[in-house]
């Protein structure tokens, strides 16, 4: 799959994938005719991080605060590197069972390498039922390179846990989106009925009027 000239956004991203890992795929995408780019600088990779709901907003303000200049857009640039070659994985194995060296999956093990986390003991003081100690992962954010744990994790949980049988490319003509198809009997074919769907119907409603058409 390759994406040309692209344009910059920081509007709303999609997110039709049905896994967060598949979502970071598609954070560049053509929804209409340019193909749009959410992380291509380092404010846009913060606002995505924020909308998947992969960072903190306080840790994310927090990176905005103290990053250095430019920093934040070096992170960006190894974000959609990561993008990119984990896009080059799931084509290769889309559509069957994954059957896959561990050894294609380094890149991905020496990213999740450098994560420093720690568990803590948490209250959770429930509206409805007694208050109960919990264990929580608490990750330390300790420079920007770190936001690239969390997506590290969602791609690691693609891998884990979704049949690569139903990892699926939008039918859409020019679409480049992807998703995992958990319909029931594995029928679904685009990335979504309201943009791609909607233009197959509208498009299959004028060859039928084309054709009804007396000559």
């Amino acid at each position: 799959m390759s994406i040309g000239s692209k344009a910059v956004t920081h509007e709303p991203a999609l997110f039709v994938a049905d896994a967060v890992g598949l979502d970071f795929l598609n954070s560049i995408a053509t929804p209409v005719d340019v193909p749009v780019d959410w992380i291509a600088d380092g404010a846009g990779f913060l606002n995505w991080l924020e909308q998947a709901r992969l960072v903190p907003r306080d840790v994310l303000a927090s990176m905005r605060a103290r990053a250095r200049p430019g920093e934040l857009d070096r992170v960006a640039a190894r974000a959609r590197e990561l993008r990119e070659w984990f896009r080059t994985f799931v084509l290769r194995h889309a559509g069957a069972p994954l059957v896959a060296d561990i050894a294609e999956l380094a890149p991905l093990n020496e990213l999740l390498a450098r994560d420093q986390s720690h568990a803590v003991l948490v209250v959770h003081d429930d509206a409805d039922a007694a208050a109960h100690f919990a264990i929580e992962r608490r990750r330390r954010w300790t420079s920007p390179e770190t936001l690239l744990l969390p997506i590290g994790e969602a791609l690691a949980e693609v891998v884990a846990s979704e049949d690569f049988a139903d990892i699926k490319a939008c039918e859409g003509p020019v679409c480049t989106l992807l998703f995992v198809d958990h319909t029931r009997g594995r029928a679904r074919r685009w990335c979504s009925m309201a943009i791609c769907g909607n233009r197959a119907k509208q498009a299959a409603h004028r060859r039928r009027r084309k054709a009804a058409k007396p000559r």
